[in-house]
């Protein structure tokens, strides 16, 4: 789950990370206001779960309060990516010596949390990757012994020469890998962490990703969500215990378990069609989350086939099938639909399937095959 840069500064702040003060509005009379109390330059900063926001003209420096109110009535209502602006961020402006990153992500390869770190602060790190990646350090970090304090070190002197800094550097890195650990983030980074001219550093952005697994720790974290940046089908999916994600393909994918589900987008794509998504309706399936699977996949205008791949192991194949008839007499489909069943109670749901003239496959890649015939003879 994303979160906006003052949600996860407010986040840093529990965890002593050292953040400038600001406040979120949505109108220029507000931004106007904070100007005028803190009485010094501000930032007004779009509030979007995407990045470029500064090139995209949705941070501006603002030297007096009406500067402050002129921008913040330019960014809000500003469209970038596709995502509306609706919320600004009014920040001290800080001055800048130099800026760095900092950031720490879960790394599956090497199954350990990983902090980078570099004095190209900024920037992308992907782009510091691609074009300089002398210029980062990496770390991974020991599951049990957690981030130790000459490691923190090491990492702050790859960045700061001078120790007197390094030593606060590292301090900042090890409140960030708390606050990384704590939150149950996938994705915590600083960037830039910026040096001011007193020799003070200041996170002067933030951004932290939730992990949605473990969201039930931390139910206050729900009220972080920003429902207009959701995907609505994303969160339809999640509402009826769905695990959905929406790609550009046109092949509506309903399969039961994340590894058949895989297994089957990437046959879609070995025999040439384009998963329209990922979508696992579960181990025990209701036909009530067939139904809502249908309804959702039903709801993307690309799709054009929809193609059912059922094995049914704790599944059960009449729930499915029961679900699917359900589903075609409430919402009437106006695309083919072909079915692969197998296992748990596979001859009743072939039975049921019959009210459908729908004839129900036990070979998966007959099946698949089958999809890609009807998408391509619709485009």
């Amino acid at each position: 789950m994303k979160i906006h840069e003052y949600q996860a500064k407010e986040i840093f702040g529990k965890y002593g990370l050292p953040i400038p003060k600001g406040e979120v509005v949505t109108t220029p009379d507000e931004a106007r206001n904070i100007a005028v109390r803190y009485e010094k330059p501000v930032m007004i900063k779009a509030q979007v779960h995407v990045g470029g926001r500064g090139k995209a003209g949705g941070i501006k420096y603002c030297k007096e309060p009406d500067d402050a109110f002129f921008a913040a009535q330019e960014i809000l209502g500003m469209d970038i990516k596709g995502l509306i602006v609706k919320k600004v961020l009014v920040t001290e402006a800080v001055d800048i010596k130099s800026e760095a990153y900092v950031g720490v992500i879960v790394d599956r390869v090497t199954k350990r949390n990983v902090i980078m770190v570099s004095p190209a602060g900024g920037i992308d790190i992907e782009e510091v990757a691609a074009k300089t990646p002398e210029k980062i350090m990496k770390l991974g970090v020991d599951p049990l012994l957690g981030l130790l304090p000459y490691e923190a070190l090491k990492l702050a002197r790859f960045v700061y020469p001078d120790i007197k800094i390094a030593r606060s550097a590292g301090g900042v890195i090890r409140k960030l890998y708390d606050a990384f650990v704590h939150s149950d983030a996938s994705l915590a980074e600083i960037n830039p962490l910026v040096l001011n001219n007193q020799d003070d550093l200041v996170a002067l952005d933030a951004k932290i990703n939730l992990d949605d697994s473990a969201l039930f720790r931390h139910p206050d974290y729900e009220n972080l969500r920003d429902l207009d940046a959701e995907d609505p089908a994303e969160m339809e999916a999640k509402r009826n215990d769905l695990s959905y994600v929406k790609l550009n393909g046109n092949i509506g994918c309903c399969v039961n378990g994340a590894g058949l589900a895989m297994a089957t987008m990437d046959l879609v794509k070995h025999f040439g069609g384009e998963p329209a998504n990922f979508l696992d309706i579960g181990g025990s399936s209701s036909p009530e989350k067939v139904l809502a699977a249908m309804k959702i996949i039903l709801n993307d205008p690309n799709v054009v086939v929809i193609l059912f791949n059922i094995f049914g192991g704790i599944t059960r194949c009449d729930d499915v099938a029961n679900g699917m008839v359900w589903a075609v007499e409430k919402l009437n489909p106006r695309v083919p639909i072909v079915v692969r069943l197998t296992g748990t109670n596979e001859d009743k749901a072939k039975k049921i399937l019959e009210k459908l003239d729908l004839s129900a496959t036990s070979s998966m890649e007959d099946v698949v095959k089958m999809a890609v015939n009807e998408a391509r003879s619709v485009v």
